[in-house]
Formats: structure tokens, sequence, C-alpha cells
């Protein structure tokens, strides 16, 4: 049936090599082309698997490439599972993948060193599709430490630039503490099942019980694993950082691959998490303060790419909310449309700083609305479909998350509700900052302000249309249409949430909703242009709540303090002390007391024959005392 499958990994992977060996020889149309065109035949190929699965199975068909892992009652083969779950993801991975390698060709076209750049993009899609069609939990965990070593490479492209190294560092040492949690969730699997083939695992979770210490155990360990990988509390302070990569790569790592990793995860695991209602409301109330916490500091950021870093902590919060309440489906829906609007919000922003010359701060921007019209309205639609605002597809997802959040608790309901103003309110400050008002910039800027080229702001149209259309598959039950992404899904989710919205209760939210929206936009606007306020500077910030929300809650300085500086502090302890002071004295001791005993025995090799008489004599004298002796 899926005859062809496995191409739609080895593709990519092809696109790396290539590029990779042609490198710098390779000039930036075509280096870009090869990849794009990798990426794209992927594409067409998961289209084609989709539209099969959509046609003619419910049934997951696994697809095994060859054995690969025999140790003892321990059997891994290197296998594909396609179903209902991975098709779709494999559609949002390529299909968004794509549209930022064309981007890239525009974005990248006067960097030198566009080739490697490249064939990291096809290297990380590669990865991302190896963690999303693996049939078993070690499949995945390949695909897993690959998007962590790609995303490694990427951020620290500009490796000359050690603010940038260390960004890198921090986001590969935060996603390996993750990872030795999912990790060791795999060893129990193994454990506890016999087995880590998704198949044998969840049929044989279902003959457990609920809340068993063993199926708990696991889920929180994946969960940790998925805090790392998706930028949850504590492990989310990499994600910020990861700015320091280019623009598409924070694209493609924050939009529709990465940080989607630890949803996909749990999604596909949905079996032991729902045997396991301690570690699901673990995962939502991570969730909740994740969404809450984030969505403040993006509040005070000035960084155009920052305060969307911090919106990509917030919705992965949101999603995290939905999978502990059980609403599986619910959370793919807002991962979906996440893909769609995040990686629009942030090329749109990468064709701002493109036009702007490398400036990243709001506050050095300003009236680009009329020199930038496809960069302006298409962000204003990324930002409308963040923001919630009906049609657009965010406002499906995410009132869907309130409505079964709801169900569940009235407290995470409400929480989640002030987090979801906040997010309207720093998009719509981001929003007029940029594109309205006095231009805050150079006179070199202003000079050079320009519309991005096609190859820039065609993906930005395609992806601005799926930021409008995307939430229709997804129909709440008033409009009496079908929820087509849930039925799909049916097969691959084994419980749904007990509690659903009642009728009224989805026609006030949806009214409260968009009259929150309509208020917010208004004093956002009467704010920003109108009285033309502008964020103040960091000298500026006046001390108590604005100034801890500028600093980000001082988490790094805090982390600095009780992890690094301890760490390092020891780790110099350890060198002074135990490295050089026991460790290299007892190994340059051995060399020492060889030496010296070598050059004892030197002096019975001389070369002079007369020493070697005498020395026999004496010999032959101790042999005869002691042959009397004894």
């Amino acid at each position: 049936m899926h005859q062809f499958t496995w191409l739609i990994p080895v593709l990519p992977l092809l696109g790396f090599i290539l590029i990779g060996v042609l490198n710098k020889r390779l000039p930036v149309n075509l280096s870009g082309g090869i990849a794009s065109a990798a990426v794209l035949l992927s594409f067409l190929l998961s289209l084609a698997v989709f539209r099969e699965v959509q046609l003619h199975t419910a049934v997951p068909e696994r697809i095994v490439l060859f054995e690969w892992i025999t140790a003892g009652d321990l059997q891994i083969d290197f296998s594909f599972l396609i179903d209902r779950l991975s098709s779709i993801m494999l559609l949002v991975v390529t299909g968004v993948g794509t549209l930022i390698h064309i981007y890239s060709i525009g974005y990248m076209k006067h960097e030198p060193d566009h080739a490697r750049f490249f064939s990291y993009l096809n290297l990380f899609i590669f990865f991302m599709l190896l963690l999303v069609m693996g049939s078993n939990y070690i499949v995945m965990f390949a695909g897993w430490e690959g998007v962590g070593l790609c995303s490694y490479l990427l951020i620290g492209f500009w490796f000359k630039n050690t603010e940038y190294n260390n960004a890198a560092k921090k986001a590969f040492i935060m996603n390996r503490i993750g990872d030795l949690g999912f990790l060791l969730g795999v060893f129990l699997i193994f454990l506890t099942f016999g087995s880590v083939s998704f198949k044998e695992v969840f049929e044989g979770a279902r003959s457990f019980s609920s809340n068993d210490p063993a199926i708990t155990a696991i889920c929180i360990l994946l969960f940790i694993g998925a805090m790392g990988k998706s930028a949850q509390i504590p492990l989310y302070t990499w994600l910020p950082d990861a700015m320091a990569g280019p623009t598409p790569v924070s694209a493609l790592i924050h939009a529709a691959t990465m940080v989607t990793a630890g949803i996909y995860m749990v999604v596909r695991s949905n079996v032991l998490y729902s045997l396991s209602p301690y570690a699901s409301e673990i995962v939502a109330i991570i969730g909740l303060a994740t969404a809450f916490f984030a969505a403040t500091i993006g509040l005070k950021q000035n960084d155009i790419k920052k305060v969307l870093a911090y919106s990509t902590v917030s919705q992965l919060g949101y999603m995290f909310v939905a999978l502990g309440v059980g609403a599986y489906d619910t959370a793919l829906f807002h991962v979906i449309t996440h893909a769609f609007f995040k990686a629009l919000l942030f090329l749109g922003a990468g064709s701002v700083i493109h036009a702007m010359s490398g400036e990243q701060d709001i506050r050095r921007m300003g009236g680009l609305k009329p020199s930038l019209p496809v960069t302006h309205f298409t962000f204003l639609i990324g930002t409308l479909a963040i923001a919630g605002l009906p049609p657009f597809a965010g406002f499906f997802s995410k009132d869907e998350i309130l409505a079964v959040t709801h169900g569940h608790s009235l407290t995470m309901f409400a929480i989640l509700s002030v987090t979801s103003v906040m997010t309207a309110v720093y998009m719509f400050r981001l929003y007029w900052l940029v594109f309205y008002g006095d231009f805050r910039g150079t006179e070199h800027q202003k000079s050079h302000v320009h519309e991005s080229p096609s190859s820039m702001t065609i993906p930005l149209i395609v992806l601005a249309a799926l930021s409008t259309l995307g939430g229709f598959i997804g129909m709440p039950e008033i409009f009496h249409a079908p929820h087509v992404l849930k039925e799909f899904l049916a097969p691959v989710i084994w419980k749904s949430p007990e509690h659903t919205a009642s009728h009224s209760f989805e026609y006030m939210l949806i009214g409260v909703s968009l009259v929150a929206l309509l208020v917010i936009m208004y004093l956002t606007w009467t704010t920003y242009v109108k009285r033309k306020v502008l964020p103040e500077e960091e000298e500026a910030i006046p001390s108590g709540l604005p100034r801890l929300l500028s600093n980000k809650y001082y988490v790094d300085e805090i982390y600095n303090t009780l992890i690094t500086r301890p760490l390092d502090r020891l780790s110099a302890f350890a060198n002074k002390y135990i490295e050089t002071g026991v460790i290299d004295h007892l190994v340059n001791s051995t060399g020492k007391s060889l030496s010296g005993f070598s050059g004892v025995l030197r002096y019975v090799q001389t070369g002079n024959i007369g020493g070697y008489i005498f020395s026999m004599v004496i010999g032959i004298l101790l042999i005869l005392v002691l042959t009397l002796i004894v």
C-alpha cells in the first residue's frame, strides 16, 4: 500500500548529503532549490499517504525496513507506523517545512555559508519525520535526539558570535536534561511490557488499572522529556534564547516541528496517559503555569522575536492543558493551527527585520505599513489568528481548549481565559508599534525599508490563507457542522473527555471572547497609535512588577546563581584539588617513580666490559657463599 512511504524521510536526508558534499560550490538559489525540492517532494508523498489513509483504512500499517537491534529479549525493528495521527503530522511538518525552505532562499540570499544552512534544514526535517513516523519509542527517540542536535547546529549557525554559541549550548543541554527523563521512561516501558513497540505497549497497557504506579511513573518520565523539547517550566528558558539563530530557524523550531514533538509524543501515548489521571493532572498544571507565566513575560518584551518566542511557550502551555484534561484531539488541533499562524508571524517578523537592516527592537520601528504592504497584511492575519478572532484559525482551536478546560476545572478555565487576554494584549501591542505611528529608526534604515522578494512573500500569503481557513477542520457543535479532525482522529484516541460544554456556554464563550478582543484592539490602538505611548528604555522601567516582567522574573539569573555558579565552583575545586592535586599528582608520581627506577637500572647496562666481568665475579662469589651456607 505505502511502498514509497520510506522516501518521505529519505528525500530530505539525500538533500542534506548532496548539499553538504557540494557545499560552497553551489549558488544560493541552487542549494535552496535542492533543499526546498526535497521537502516539497516529501510533502507530495505525504499528501498521497494521507489521502490513502483517509480513503481506504483506519487500521494502522506498520512498515518494517530492516531489523535494527537484537539483544536478548529485546528486538527492535527500524520501522514506520502509518496511521491517521502520523499522516496528519507528516502534512504539517513537510507542508510548513517547505514554505520555510522557500522563504529561506530569499532571506539567506546574501549569507556566504548558505549551503551549510540549507543542509542543516534538510537534516532537521529528516529527523523530525523520523520522530513522527517511528513505530516504536526507540525510532522516535532517534528522531527526538536528531532534532535536538540540529537545533544546536541551527541556533548556533553564526558560530563566530559567542552569545549565539552560548544560546545553542543552552538549548542542547536543557534538552538533554529532558531527554534523560524520556530515556528512563523508555527503559521502564521495556521492563513493564517487554517491548517498546507502540502496538504491543498500548495493547498491554489496557489491562492495567487506573493510576497503576508503573504507568504513572512512565507517563511522568515521558513528560519530563516533553518538558525539555516543548519548553515547559522549568525547562523553558532555552527557547527564547533560540532566537539567536536566523529567523527561518525560529519559525521551523517554534511552529510545526521541534517544540511540538512533546505534544505529539503525549498524543501518541494517549492510552498510557488516559490510564494515569495523576500524571495527566501534572501535565495540565505544568501547562497552565507555563501558559500564564510566559504570557506575563511577553507583555514587557521589546525584541520582536522574543515576544513571539514567549508567545510560543505560552501556546505550548495551552496544548499541554488540553492534553492534561484528556482532550488529545483538541491539543493536536491547536498544534496544527499554531503551526500556521506562528510560522506566519515568525516569517513576517523576519520580513520586517530584513527590511529594517537587522533591527529587532520594536521601539526602533513604527510606520512600516505603507512600505511593507504584503508583510503588514499577512502579519495582521497572524495576529488576529493567535488572538482568537473569528473566523481565523486560532479562534476555533483556542476556544475549544477553553471549553474542554471549563468542563474539567473552573480555576484552570479562569487562568487560561486571563492568559488569552494577555496574548491579545501583547500581540496587538507588537502589531501597532511595528506597523503604525511614526518611523523611529535611523535615516539609513528608512532609506532601505522595502518589501521582501517574492520568495519570502509567497510563503507569507500561503500561511495567511491557512491561518484564515485552517480552523474550519474543527467546527464547534453549535454550528451543526462536522468536527472533521475529531472524527478523523477517533480511531487513534482511546478516551475522550467526559465533560463537554453546553451550547449556551459555547455561545457565551464566543460572545465574550469577541467583545474582549474588540476592546483590547481599541485600547491598544488608543495607547500605542493615538497617544503614541512607547515602551520604556531599560533604565527607565519602574521597579516592581514592570521591571520583574521586563527581566523575565530573573529566572536565568536564579538558575545561574543556584545551579550554574555552584557547578562552576565545584568544577574549579575538582580541577584544582582532585584533578591536579590528586589524579595528576598520582599519574606524574607514577611516571617519576618509573623514571627513577629505570635510572637505577641504567647503571646495570653501562656498556663497560670490565664492569660486567666484575659483576660476574661478584655473582659467582655470592653463589658459592650461598651454596656453602645451605
